[in-house]
């Protein structure tokens, strides 16, 4: 066995693309090496902002020797027939064989290949994966024509086994592989030789090179958090950051710096957005006051003067950012919220749903209708709705997007808005992923589910639907965000009701969200409300709740109360896990494919009530009396909404049912006697289909 070691040596790559870039190379490589015959035991990829590296260890030093056999075409067979099969394997006709077969004579070709060393095979592989790399962004330079993201400089290749290593030679556009290498460009720039993956990594780390991206961000993490911690503060901790900052360095040296105090009292997102977007900066935080007071920056190098420069340098510049997100924040603030939602008239949401203006008194409309159902004060609902999406023509908005929301919420504490209309301003927009938190607060409730309501009646009414796995107006996201806003927050609610109100809003002139003659949904409503329920689908799945459970749920009346129906399907999947339960379901599938198959023979229905003077067995007799006791508990619990009682109730008919059809035959050849059994069938499926459908349990 052998181990493999590549690395392409090059100018600075974009952090963004190192990840992608280890795990393409490995898998280029790889794969191509699995084609080739040599099989490995594990590979491992390294990126830092100069070098791409792979290790692969437990190679086959050379790939084994195969032996094929193809038929061909019968000897009698046209010529062309034969030159194709000459061709595909590369013989000539001397080298067939002939051997008999059921039709006749046919060729056979025997195709031996010798294996042949892993370097040779490695040779071959490697240029090719460097010249067709799939870098998102790549360019030339020199006289040359290769293509990469950076100018590559070298490219070091060695095989090693247990008696020493060797180069594997190939030349790609004028670089020649060796087993060289270069440390960190400052500290340690000359060139040495290395044997192995671990004599490399070794070398580096003398050489000021930390190979592991991994490495490197605990590294920066820990100092960083050590350097807060040492000045009673806290590093605010940002994943997406680390991970970039770690790719931008090769030697990290983490340095804190001060916040001039002109800046300190920003609002503590503005200050970690903006260092974040323009410096790559970490924020340290006043954990008692709440503020921003320091950031942390990643160097690539040590210097004499404990990175003193480096900071004095990245605080002048920091100045200036800062300067400008204070001048935005000061003059946002001379602007009233209103004044500010008055200029999204000049904005268009969507060229055929008007306005953000248009959509905002929509949106406050809909809150206010909202608002007593989710237990909100209506004036505060409608407020906050109306100024929710203000911060959007802010200078700090316009400056940074991903504000939104969390400007409007401290532009509306200033202007002296309740802490229940600020915290909407920033709450409307959630939840954005199924991970994300869930508002609670009525008057957040009540803008949220308004707001994401008229974006997908909106994009209905204009038929502006997902299909397939395109849903450019993330319109999924929007119906999930409704259903964990109703459901989380209990919020007992018609739903179909609500989107034909938002329906009725994109019509125009609008008309009374009330006046029920004057709707023309086209049905629209009930098609929304058939893709909420294919989401809610979705969304109890990934809760364990199976989907003929949810369809048998969803069959029954007010499927449009998410809470209810949510409530029905629990309990209902709990019931069918238990013995009661799961024979149950066997017998009522009995009694309904009897029950069908011989409606169907008569061409009648045996809906009558069954009759208990017909009945000839104590078994038969019995069944009355438990479907009669049975329909008495199960209906109040129904409408107590008591399922766990329903189920209860049902429960009871395991042992009666089981008895029925053990000793009573359906089909008499008393045809009084045998209706009268298949109406009582039949009031088995109706006792039964006040919980759910049963018949969409597929058991």
């Amino acid at each position: 066995m052998a181990d493999l070691l590549l690395e392409l040596f090059s100018e600075e790559i974009p952090a963004r693309m190192q990840r992608k870039a280890g795990d393409d190379l490995k898998k280029l490589v790889t794969d191509a090496l699995v084609d080739a015959g040599i099989t490995y035991a594990s590979a491992a990829a390294f990126s830092t902002p100069r070098r791409l590296t792979l290790t692969i260890d437990g190679l086959l030093k050379e790939s084994p020797n195969t032996r094929e056999e193809r038929k061909g075409p019968r000897t009698d067979a046209p010529e062309k027939a034969l030159d194709g099969f000459l061709r595909a394997t590369g013989l000539n006709k001397d080298q067939l064989e002939t051997r008999d077969d059921k039709k006749g004579q046919v060729y056979f070709a025997v195709i031996e290949k010798t294996g042949r060393p892993a370097s040779d095979i490695i040779a071959e592989i490697v240029p090719n994966v460097i010249r067709n790399f799939p870098w998102p962004k790549s360019m030339r330079w020199g006289a040359g024509n290769l293509r990469w993201v950076r100018p590559l400089h070298s490219i070091l290749c060695v095989l090693s086994d247990d008696d020493g290593n060797e180069v594997v030679s190939f030349d790609v556009d004028g670089i020649e592989s060796s087993n060289l290498t270069a440390g960190h460009r400052f500290h340690a720039p000359q060139w040495f030789s290395v044997n192995n993956f671990e004599n490399y990594r070794a070398e580096l780390k003398k050489s000021y090179v930390i190979l592991d991206p991994v490495e490197r961000g605990e590294h920066i993490w820990e100092d960083a958090k050590n350097m807060a911690f040492a000045q009673g503060l806290e590093l605010v901790e940002d994943a997406g950051l680390l991970a970039e900052v770690s790719g931008l360095v090769e030697w990290p040296v983490v340095l804190m710096g001060d916040i001039a105090d002109d800046f300190k009292d920003l609002p503590p997102e503005v200050l970690i957005t903006s260092m974040k977007e323009h410096q790559k900066f970490f924020s340290v935080k006043n954990p008692k006051k709440g503020r921003i007071e320091k950031f942390v920056t990643v160097a690539n190098r040590e210097t004499a003067d404990q990175g003193a420069t480096i900071l004095a340098g990245n605080q002048k510049v920091l100045f200036a950012r800062l300067s400008d997100a204070k001048f935005f924040w000061e003059n946002d603030l001379r602007v009233s919220m209103d004044d500010m939602a008055a200029k999204l008239s000049n904005v268009t949401f969507h060229n055929k749903l008007g306005t953000q203006s248009e959509r905002i008194e929509r949106i406050a409309a809909l809150a206010g209708e909202l608002a007593p159902i989710v237990g909100a004060d209506k004036d505060a609902a409608i407020k906050a709705a109306q100024i929710a999406k203000a911060d959007l023509s802010s200078e700090m908005v316009y400056e940074f997007p991903e504000l939104q929301g969390v400007m409007g919420r401290y532009y509306a504490l200033a202007a002296g808005q309740g802490a229940d209309i600020a915290d909407a301003c920033v709450e409307h927009y959630s939840p954005l992923g199924p991970n994300d938190d869930v508002p609670t607060s009525p008057v957040s409730v009540s803008v949220a589910l308004a707001d994401k309501i008229d974006t997908l009646t909106g994009f209905w009414a204009i038929d502006e639907k997902p299909t397939g796995s395109k849903d450019p107006f993330a319109l999924r996201r929007a119906a999930l965000g409704v259903i964990r806003l109703v459901l989380e927050n209990d919020v007992r609610v018609n739903l179909g009701k609500i989107f034909e109100w938002g329906l009725i809003a994109h019509r125009s002139p609008r008309p009374n969200p009330k006046d029920e003659d004057d709707y023309t949904g086209l049905d629209k409503d009930m098609n929304l409300l058939s893709f909420f329920h294919d989401r809610l689908k979705v969304f109890l799945r990934d809760k364990g709740i199976s989907h003929d459970i949810i369809d048998a749920c969803l069959a029954m009346p007010n499927n449009d109360d998410f809470v209810l129906l949510v409530k029905r399907a629990e309990a209902l999947q709990a019931f069918i896990k238990t013995d009661d339960g799961e024979n149950l379901l066997q017998g009522f599938k009995r009694a309904n494919n009897i029950l069908t198959a011989e409606e169907k023979k008569d061409g009648v229905s045996y809906e009558l009530d069954p009759d208990l003077k017909f009945a000839e067995d104590d078994a038969e007799r019995e069944l009355f009396a438990a479907l009669d006791t049975a329909a008495k508990s199960i209906a109040p619990a129904i409408k107590s909404e008591d399922f766990a009682a329903a189920m209860q109730g049902m429960a009871t008919l395991r042992t009666p049912i089981d008895a029925f059809f053990t000793a009573v035959q359906v089909n008499s050849e008393n045809q009084m006697v045998r209706r009268n059994r298949l109406c009582l069938l039949n009031r088995i499926r109706n006792v039964m289909a006040q919980v759910a459908d049963f018949t969409l349990i597929e058991g």
